[in-house]
């Protein structure tokens, strides 16, 4: 059983398959939301999450998890109230901290569509069947996506 410790869940394990969503941008209000600068166009993941992995940028920091309250689109952030964080204070020693989620945390996709975590390690061949190495990265530069093809993992 989890315990809660000034909203933060303790006795939680942090799950092997992470992935990093976002970061926290600021504070946002005076009741302790969160502001997110999520890594994707479509951050569907962050918006249906119920806990969130925070981690600080200090060397050797580990995962915390939240309970989210509450989770919403605004101005191209998602806007996050969690458990324990209730002023604007607690939210701004938050800034700059990832935002995490498990992968099986994701909803399901919609058919024929794809989460990028799920391309990294694919392998890729041309039209000709020549070999060109695994899926390395994607990340999102403005008008085009970019995948980072090569032979190491």
């Amino acid at each position: 059983m989890a315990i809660i410790n000034g909203g933060a869940v303790s006795g939680h394990p942090s799950p092997s398959d992470l992935v990093d969503l976002g970061i926290v941008y600021d504070a946002q209000g005076l009741k302790g939301h969160i502001k997110v600068r999520p890594y994707s166009s479509d951050p569907v993941a962050l918006l249906a999450c119920k806990e969130a992995y925070l981690q600080g940028y200090e060397a050797g920091a580990k995962p915390t998890v939240y309970r989210v309250q509450s989770a919403k689109i605004h101005s191209g952030y998602v806007v996050m109230l969690l458990d324990g964080i209730c002023d604007r204070d607690a939210a701004l020693a938050l800034k700059g901290w990832a935002v995490s989620l498990p992968r099986d945390a994701f909803p399901p996709p919609e058919q024929d569509t794809y989460y990028w975590i799920d391309l990294i390690g694919c392998e890729v061949y041309n039209e000709q069947g020549i070999h060109l190495g695994a899926i390395l990265d994607m990340a999102e530069f403005g008008a085009h996506p970019i995948m980072t093809i090569g032979s190491e993992l």
